[in-house]
């Protein structure tokens, strides 16, 4: 499986111990950014980068770090298919997965040590999707679009 993984400045550093525990566990990982540390820089470009990778390799999944995880995780979801989900503990990164077929997890640099960071990793990775009628229904009706004037 391809994994994604993105942050800003404020992810930085742990995205960098993202990258090392994801290597030792033998993933296929691609980083979208931010490549350096570059304070004050916008979660949205990484954000972006990681939701169109995602949706367009599909079975791949994508990480998220911000300082609060809200914004990666607003920008995430404004894509088709993207189904971004903000865990901060390891029962809501299984349920993302088994109830809602989340593909991008999104994390907050802020709130999260490294220790649950990686469990919580673990699980969004080794999790699969239930694939029940109500809940296929339910998530193909997220792409549904209304336009707004």
């Amino acid at each position: 499986m391809e994994i994604y993984i993105g942050a800003d400045y404020r992810g930085f550093e742990k995205k960098q111990k993202v990258l090392e525990f994801l290597a030792q566990e033998n993933h296929k990982v691609i980083d979208e950014g931010a490549y350096t540390y570059s304070e004050g820089d916008d979660f949205n470009d990484p954000a972006i980068a990681v939701a169109k990778s995602v949706r367009e390799n599909r079975g791949s999944r994508g990480i998220l770090i911000c300082d609060s995880a809200h914004g990666v995780t607003m920008q995430a979801n404004r894509f088709k298919g993207v189904r971004a989900a903000h865990c901060e503990n390891v029962e809501s990164a299984r349920l993302a997965r088994e109830h809602d077929d989340a593909n991008v997890l999104c994390l907050s640099a802020h709130f999260l040590n490294d220790e649950i960071i990686n469990e919580i990793i673990k699980v969004f990775l080794e999790t699969d999707f239930k694939n029940i009628e109500r809940r296929v229904r339910r998530i193909n009706r997220l792409d549904e679009r209304e336009d707004y004037d």
